[in-house]
């Protein structure tokens, strides 16, 4: 039975929701609109879309007067690090941090300015590097009267993702493995956000990582040609149990509003609490994979 979402008070709060411009980060922008928060930010690495999506809200929403468009690129990580120093400049307050937007590149290796994998870097890196940049605003701003929240919007496919050290993009050999590599990336996410939750348990932050379900929606925007036939099996495959884009949003928003969860860390499939990959609960692969994305942040001047 599909979970519901009940309106909620976000009249105190601030927050900022990456994807917003597609899909059901569109639907969950609507929605959180709708709950009145004290502001709500959208970065966009499209201005123009921004535009529509404000447009989109204020149709169905009925205004726009807490929404703010700011400019952001993940695939630039000098981009995201610019969005953070302007907001902590311009803003100083942050209660929710929702990581909607990612990536899926199912026919060939892409590069970011950066020089590193596409989903590596949009679905992880980026995020993460967000996160550390804003925590010590949102520790600041949350109490036990209004806590705070981050939440990553991961995939059941994290189920079959595996943490390579030796090729975390999964760039080296013959062949490379788009589904893998973007399973890869969302076991990334549960990682993070459980790691999160036991670091912040002391600092009324609660954390959260969340499979929407399968929704059609714009994440393999950039692929073309006839190398991503496999992926397109697999996605004909799982598409036959899509939900709309709606319900996706509701299943993300449900776990990170409901006063019924009190743990934090935990990984959400269609709004239920569930078991991740197993390989999230490895202590020492997590702090390996915080301690390496940390120093690849650090490489290129970003931290």
């Amino acid at each position: 039975m599909p979970v519901t979402l009940d309106k909620v008070d976000l009249s105190k709060y601030v927050i900022i929701l990456t994807g917003a411009t597609d899909g059901i980060g569109k639907e969950m922008a609507r929605m959180l609109t709708e709950f009145n928060p004290k502001r709500l930010i959208l970065p966009a690495r499209n201005k123009e879309k921004g535009n529509v999506l404000l447009e989109y809200i204020k149709s169905t929403a009925g205004h726009t007067n807490n929404v703010e468009i700011w400019e952001m690129d993940l695939a630039d990580l000098e981009s995201v690090k610019n969005f953070a120093n302007n907001y902590i400049k311009e803003v100083g307050e942050l209660h929710i941090l929702i990581h909607n937007a990612g990536i899926a590149v199912q026919n060939q290796i892409m590069k970011t300015k950066d020089d590193l994998e596409l989903q590596f870097q949009v679905n992880h890196l980026a995020p993460f590097l967000l996160t550390l940049l804003l925590l010590d605003t949102i520790k600041k701003s949350v109490s036990a009267e209004l806590p705070g929240k981050i939440a990553l919007t991961s995939s059941e496919a994290n189920q079959f993702g595996e943490i390579d050290f030796d090729n975390l993009n999964l760039e080296k050999g013959d062949y490379f493995n788009p589904i893998k590599a973007y399973a890869n990336t969302k076991l990334m996410n549960v990682i993070v956000a459980k790691e999160l939750g036991r670091m912040l348990q002391n600092e009324n932050i609660a954390t959260y990582s969340l499979h929407p379900g399968v929704i059609h929606t714009n994440i393999g925007h950039l692929n073309s040609g006839i190398r991503n036939f496999l992926f397109k099996i697999f996605t004909n495959v799982i598409l036959r149990l899509e939900i709309s884009a709606e319900q996706g949003a509701i299943n993300v928003l449900y776990p990170v509003f409901s006063p019924e969860n009190k743990e934090t860390g935990k990984y959400y499939n269609l709004g239920i609490e569930c078991e991740p990959n197993k390989v999230a609960n490895n202590q020492e692969v997590t702090r390996k994979l915080w301690d390496i994305s940390e120093q690849i942040l650090k490489d290129h001047g970003m931290i």
